[in-house]
């Protein structure tokens, strides 16, 4: 009964204590989504506004997502310069480019310069050309200028992930100069981890991390400190490699220089870590044979579209494998059993593969998998496949003996499955090793052609084997 008492809340209590948005668990209350919703549909610009204000961009997001579509862009108007649009990164792409097609390019320009660079490029990256143009041109010149260069810079490249905002000192200064010069500017980065030296030309000279400097006396000279061989990221790496690069060397951060050494950015752990989320959803999508820009937000038409190809060519392996069914068509006919356990031996092939596969895929993309070690991998795979093989042709054998009662069997069906996994698992990691050699991706196209090896050679050596040992004809 305790539960049901409403406890009162204090006069000066803010409105998220009010009204809580989430519960025990950490999930969004429908309470909260529905006040929110009256809210919207009253036009209680006040209540909204309490509210967003208090929101983090995180939260914000996952309350836009709770929303009905209808009701998100009015939120984003009604609240207006109190609305965060950091937020709108949080949220599913196909949930943005709604939102920002549906608003004015004035009020997302608005918004835009509130961000920080990475963020805006981010917001911005999503719209279609004209519409990005459109936003563009209502930016002041040296705003819209700075963010037309970092979209210059290829997609998924440290040029578009790293924050234009940092601090950058000569190097001639003094520790007190630098603390001074901090104190001082009002439009500082809001989190930073270390200060950067150039020289007159911008060009890298070395970075001083926080506590360093802090540590230090004021008139320490700054080239004292400078860490010369600090690691840095070129503005064309990639962000795969700059996000293995943060978590091989802890760090928190990176500063970013172009091609003629010039310190143009920074990239911070919190960047890092969305680009590792974004890359291991795409990574399991492609496993799945799902297209990376699905959304839960995506409609019908689209998802469906989305999945054909893969599931066509599916279909066709599918073809390929079940014409190894017709090479045995007599033998079937004169032997159900063998029709009812084909299956059993492709399934456990399919399996076992998808397991040596999953860890492929993995191991190439973290680089753990090399040319240095790849045979040495390839073969403790077989090794597993025939260990596993043997456990699984015992089990299999002597239950296809006990439900059929035709002696043999047991040793047929055993002697595929041993077959099959030792192919599944040559398959599951010779398969990655060969795309990723031609430059294709092995999480999107290995499931196919794996499932495919597991399919036909499972069939094959079941009913060729069962061929040669009962004389079918």
């Amino acid at each position: 009964m305790a539960d049901d008492v409403n406890v009162a809340q204090p006069a000066d209590a803010s409105v998220l204590d009010r009204h809580p948005m989430r519960d025990d668990e950490g999930h969004i209350r429908p309470e909260f989504v529905a006040e929110i919703t009256r809210a919207i549909h009253a036009a209680d610009t006040a209540f909204l506004r309490e509210v967003v204000a208090e929101l983090h961009e995180a939260d914000l997001g996952d309350l836009i997502s709770a929303l009905a579509p209808e009701d998100r862009v009015q939120l984003v108007e009604l609240t207006g310069s109190d609305f965060d649009f950091s937020a709108l990164n949080e949220v599913d792409e196909g949930v943005r480019e709604e939102i920002l097609e549906e608003l004015e390019p004035e009020e997302v320009a608005e918004g835009v310069r509130e961000l920080e660079s990475d963020d805006a490029v981010e917001l911005l990256e999503a719209l279609d050309e004209e519409d990005r143009e459109e936003v563009l041109e209502k930016l002041p010149p040296l705003e819209r200028d700075a963010i037309e260069r970092r979209l210059l810079y290829p997609e998924n490249s440290a040029g578009r992930r790293m924050q234009t905002e940092f601090i950058s000192v000569p190097p001639d200064w003094t520790v007190g100069q630098a603390i001074d010069y901090m104190r001082e500017t009002s439009d500082l980065p809001d989190r930073f981890y270390e200060i950067y030296a150039v020289d007159k030309d911008q060009r890298w000279q070395g970075a001083v991390p926080l506590d360093v400097l802090l540590r230090s006396r004021r008139m320490v000279p700054l080239k004292d400190l400078i860490d010369e061989d600090r690691r840095r990221v070129s503005v064309l790496e990639d962000q795969e490699e700059v996000a293995r690069m943060f978590g091989k060397y802890n760090l928190v951060a990176a500063p970013v220089t172009d091609t003629q050494d010039r310190l143009v950015g920074v990239i911070t752990i919190d960047d890092v870590v969305d680009v590792i989320e974004e890359e291991a959803d795409e990574d399991l999508k492609a496993l799945g044979g799902v297209t990376s820009h699905e959304e839960l937000s995506d409609n019908v038409w689209t998802i469906a579209r989305g999945r054909f190809n893969w599931l066509l060519v599916n279909l066709a392996t599918a073809f390929l494998a079940s014409s190894v069914l017709g090479l045995f068509e007599g033998q079937l006919e004169k032997m159900v059993a063998l029709a009812v356990l084909a299956p059993i031996v492709a399934s456990q092939g399919g399996n076992a593969a998808t397991q040596t596969m999953t860890v492929a895929v993995r191991a190439l993309a973290t680089r753990e998998l090399r040319a240095s070690n790849a045979w040495r991998v390839v073969l403790r795979e077989a090794m597993v496949g025939l260990v596993n093989g043997l456990a699984f042709a015992v089990i299999t054998g002597v239950a296809a003996v006990a439900w059929f009662k035709i002696p043999g069997l047991g040793m047929v069906i055993g002697l595929a499955i041993v077959c099959n996994l030792i192919a599944g698992a040559l398959g599951g990691i010779l398969i990655p090793i060969l795309l990723e050699r031609v430059r294709a991706d092995p999480a999107v196209a290995s499931g196919t052609f794996v499932t495919t090896v597991t399919d036909v050679v499972g069939f094959f050596s079941f009913l060729g084997i069962a061929t040669l040992w009962f004389g079918l004809k």
